[in-house]
């Protein structure tokens, strides 16, 4: 007789199923695990072996084999613990095996038969739904699981409150969903002095999730403005937050099961790695581009990152998605995320002010900004130059906007967009291509005129050309006009000719 669990194993975000057979046979006791397990896997039966003396039962005198299938399917990570354990018990009759094979069961165990939270929660509680069937998991990951609102999830703190649940003895209650997490607290845009293109460049990059990069002196509000976006972008759909949270839960950020309706923001160091940012390691994990999906990644010191690491955003910026391949894994994540990039003129900074500036200028603005390749620097449909603030601005005590107000205007544009493309795979301005960009953003006559000029004297590429319309489509938006006009893309054109 074979005794079935049920699991599932990871591949990018998502959750393929894995069935866990048991035999017991005649023969020298032995237990035998198979079915391509990692180190990690392997390792299981000496957790289970604990766990279940630690409950007083002795494992059979008899041949245990165990077999993850598919068996060419990679198995990796300590989560198959519980489902290795519950097809055992089935195979010995501890507990009812028709019960076992209703559910998905993930779960790391101590050696005391505790579990052990493990991530990927919510990803499995989706695979379960697919599936029709529940979800066993730690007491732990319960609240993240449970946001799955068409699946049962028993939370377990122990392998023996899972054995008595299935007996009737002590039953599990179901898991609740975790509570909305907001973050904290973010920085306004009313501490913003001065700054005033700078700031109307954000609302309108932040309105249709356009990439921009911002190139200025040290000290002139880069970051600062930066940081204000968290406080101005609207909040996450429940579809978005179920999206992104699914990356978030496989890579361990989900705390306490609460799931943020905020949109990410990445702010990751220069000296971070490629496989930091796009992903990979070992088990091709996601990287910050993907943990960004929905959300911001903000670059500071642009030009600090590596050539290599920079040039690999090109692919993702075009398609929202990236595929991380490696030797033994070959994973596939969603990056559909605003870029917003901030560098110095140059290397000491002051290239603009020849009273500081160092003797290398002007060749060391161009040899410093080189390292942003054309084919990258064409991507950025907003490019601004931030001047210092003027010591008038910073001694005005006069507050700024706030973020509430702008982020009343990004709302209202936000939703103009969402009925534009409902039905569409577009959600943004940004999103828009092909025919789509062409019905809802083409100007009138004035502006498709200064469009066409512009154009040829500046010898736009093709890629260049169709972000302006896509800026200048916001633009509108946020004014609530329609049809796309002459100031319109005056306005983005000046976002896209200032570096």
């Amino acid at each position: 007789m074979v005794a079935r669990a049920y699991t599932v194993a990871f591949h990018g975000v998502e959750a393929r199923r894995v069935e866990v057979q048991c035999a017991l046979s005649s023969g020298l006791p032995a237990f035998h695990l198979v079915g391509l397990p990692d180190k990690a896997v392997s390792e299981a039966k000496e957790r289970v072996r604990a766990a279940m003396t630690s409950m007083g039962l002795a494992m059979p005198s008899k041949r245990i084999t165990v077999n993850l299938s598919p068996a060419d399917l990679p198995k990796e990570g300590p989560h198959f613990d519980l489902p290795i354990a519950l097809s055992l018990l089935a195979a010995m009759d501890v507990i009812p095996q028709d019960a076992v094979e209703g559910f998905l069961a993930m779960g790391e165990l101590s050696l005391d038969g505790s579990t052990v939270p493990v991530i990927g929660a919510l990803p499995a509680a989706m695979a379960a739904a697919e599936a029709e069937c529940g979800l066993i998991c730690p007491e732990a990951c319960g609240a993240e699981a449970a946001w799955v609102g068409a699946v049962q999830v028993l939370a377990t703190p122990s392998l023996l409150a899972i054995v008595n649940h299935f007996n009737g003895r002590a039953i599990l209650p179901a898991a609740q969903a975790g509570m909305i997490s907001d973050r904290g607290v973010v920085a306004d845009m009313a501490d913003v002095k001065g700054q005033e293109r700078a700031k109307r460049a954000l609302e309108i990059a932040a309105a249709g999730r356009h990439h921009m990069i911002m190139v200025g002196e040290p000290g002139s509000g880069k970051s600062m403005l930066a940081a204000r976006l968290p406080g101005i972008l609207p909040d996450l759909t429940p579809a978005e937050a179920l999206d992104t949270s699914m990356i978030l839960s496989l890579a361990g950020q989900i705390e306490e099961g609460g799931i943020s309706r905020r949109r990410p923001f990445r702010t990751p160091h220069h000296t971070a790695s490629m496989a930091a940012i796009v992903g990979g390691g070992r088990r091709a994990g996601p990287g910050e581009i993907s943990l960004a999906h929905n959300g911001v990644l903000f670059m500071d010191e642009f030009p600090e990152f590596p050539r290599q690491v920079l040039e690999t955003l090109r692919q993702p910026i075009e398609t929202g998605d990236v595929v991380v391949a490696r030797a033994n894994a070959h994973a596939r994540y969603p990056c559909r995320f605003m870029l917003v990039a901030a560098a110095n003129p140059c290397r000491c900074g002051y290239l603009p002010d020849p009273s500081r500036a160092c003797s290398k200028a002007p060749v060391c603005g161009q040899d410093y900004l080189g390292r942003i390749s054309g084919p990258l620097m064409d991507r950025f449909d907003i490019r601004i130059d931030v001047s210092p603030v003027a010591v008038g601005d910073l001694s005005d005590s006069t507050p700024g906007e706030s973020s509430a107000a702008v982020a009343a205007r990004i709302t209202a544009a936000r939703q103009v967009q969402a009925a534009r493309f409902a039905n569409l795979d577009a959600t943004t301005n940004a999103d828009a291509e092909g025919d789509l960009l062409d019905r809802i953003a083409t100007p009138d006559a004035a502006g498709k005129e200064l469009l066409t000029r512009v154009a040829d004297k500046h010898r736009l590429t093709a890629r260049g050309y169709h972000r302006i319309l896509r800026v200048a489509r916001t633009i509108a938006d946020l004014s609530g006009v329609e049809v796309v006009g002459r100031d319109h893309v005056a306005e983005a054109v000046a976002y896209r000719l200032a570096i």
